[in-house]
């Protein structure tokens, strides 16, 4: 039971119950279309007069339509309702260090246009090139309502200025994305990190972890982020910089990480780690030039081609997924663990070692299931779409 903070708050009103009981409708759509109005009442628990002027308010604004009208042996026969998908479009940006991806989305989330470029080496070139093309894509699909931009980022968002702060990987120097994505294309704009874009992606679309109210997902790429949603509610702190577990270290006499410190874990267990063990192991020096000629996509392939010294650098790092892991569930003890990221491509590889470790190093690992994501491509561009859609099926902001 949340506190109610009596120098922040809102009485509930007459409206706020209707704008919960309409989102209420519209997640039952959502999740059971095509839906009767009987079987809205019976899942809802509301009375028909309530469904239907809710119902009725929601049709004629467009978010839900009427389809096919089913079969009974007697009385009134049902007529369907489903969400109106090109009713609301939204839009998504995964920044990464070399890549950013795109996606046009509509009301249930599916991409309607999916894009990708390499990441701009500025700010400025990022929003000039992102914002012609969202201006294009509109132009493209006028039949939609557009809701907003969602961007994810590899680092952290300071909530109270909506700037980025903490990028080590990217390499771009503090902006105010938002308000320059604002001005250019129109539209609003969310900016998240982008392990938080991966746990709103499975809270919201995974089929693993239906349930599920304390999620963590642990997104490995070339850093590591730690996305946490506790009680339902996406864990930021007061700065926005909560979850940064990559950064904590594992070690103080380790490597030196991109943040400046040392030891940190993600210089053990994030991609960029999993390519630097392979390139040790052939060569205990490996210049510039050979690592800039191996990715971790490489690994990964070398590895089912049966590589021993991918497959080595590819058990070092699940040793150190695992050793932080243990950290992140006794300290939390959440319903669920998602690891999100190209090296759950070696899943049936690296989870029994992950396991093997967890189970040593933590005395609380039994009530908690590590999972990999599911095969939805994208997680953090559908996490980030998740971000803005939530402002429609999410539960309405009151203190």
């Amino acid at each position: 039971m949340r506190k109610i903070d009596l120098n922040n708050f809102q009485v509930a009103r007459s409206e706020t119950a209707r704008d919960i009981n309409s989102r209420i409708m519209l997640n039952l759509v959502r999740k059971h279309q095509p839906i009767s109005r009987a079987d809205l009442m019976r899942f809802s628990g509301l009375q028909r007069s309530t469904v239907s002027v809710i119902t009725e308010q929601l049709i004629s604004e467009r978010w839900l339509r009427e389809g096919n009208t089913g079969q009974l042996p007697r009385g009134r026969r049902p007529t369907f309702l489903h969400l109106n998908e090109d009713r609301g479009g939204f839009f998504g940006i995964n920044v990464r260090p070399f890549t950013t991806n795109m996606a046009l989305a509509n009301l249930t989330g599916e991409f309607v246009v999916q894009e990708s470029m390499p990441t701009p080496r500025s700010a400025d070139d990022f929003l000039e090139k992102v914002s012609r093309r969202i201006r294009e894509l509109m132009a493209e699909y006028p039949q939609m309502s557009y809701e907003g931009i969602g961007v994810s980022l590899p680092g952290r968002v300071d909530l109270s200025s909506q700037k980025f702060v903490f990028a080590p990987n990217l390499g771009w120097r503090e902006e105010d994305l938002k308000v320059r994505l604002e001005r250019a294309t129109g539209l609003p704009v969310d900016l998240e990190n982008e392990a938080n874009a991966c746990a709103l992606s499975e809270f919201w679309f995974g089929h693993h972890s239906d349930g599920a109210r304390n999620l963590i997902a642990v997104a490995v790429s070339e850093g590591i982020g730690v996305g946490m949603i506790l009680n339902g509610q996406i864990v930021r702190g007061p700065s926005g910089l909560a979850g940064e577990f990559g950064h904590v270290a594992l070690t103080e006499d380790g490597p030196v990480c991109a943040c400046g410190n040392r030891g940190c874990w993600e210089v053990y267990a994030s991609n960029s780690a999993g390519v630097r063990y392979y390139l040790e192991s052939k060569s205990p020096r490996p210049n510039r030039q050979t690592r800039n000629g191996t990715s971790f996509e490489d690994v990964l392939e070398f590895a089912e081609q049966g590589d021993l010294k991918a497959l080595a650098a590819l058990d070092r790092m699940a040793e150190y997924l695992g050793a932080g892991i243990a950290m992140l569930l006794t300290g939390l003890a959440p319903d669920v663990i998602v690891v999100v990221g190209e090296v759950t491509r070696a899943w049936d590889r690296i989870e029994p070692i992950i396991s093997e470790v967890v189970k040593k190093r933590s005395f609380t690992h039994a009530t908690t299931r590590i999972i990999a994501s599911g095969p939805a491509p994208q997680p953090r561009l559908r996490g980030i779409i998740a971000l803005v859609l939530q402002k429609r099926f999410g539960a309405p902001i009151i203190a």
